[in-house]
């Protein structure tokens, strides 16, 4: 099954994120589940990064859950909202 994780940041976290980056990065490469794609959300100026959006692929929704709720992102407090829904992918142009 698939996954989004669709999270928002605080207001101004455009700094903390940056600072946190590189700690985010190495965690993500340490998925215990298929990570499909993964990206940050932008500002309608196309530049400023409002949020964070990944898609997985796991057996468990909790298994997502659990990775992204130890996510150096969500332990700094950067995201505001973090919203994980199945997605039953149908059409895939990649």
């Amino acid at each position: 099954m698939h996954y989004t994780v669709y999270c928002l940041d605080h207001d101004n976290m455009v700094e903390r994120r940056l600072a946190h980056y590189e700690e985010h990065k190495a965690y993500l490469a340490t998925s215990p589940v298929r990570m499909v794609m993964s990206g940050p959300l932008l500002a309608g100026d196309q530049e400023t990064m409002i949020g964070s959006f990944f898609l997985y692929e796991a057996d468990e929704i909790g298994d997502v859950m659990r990775f992204n709720s130890n996510d150096p992102f969500n332990k700094a407090g950067i995201w505001r909202t973090v919203d994980i829904r199945p997605f039953l992918k149908r059409v895939d142009n990649r």
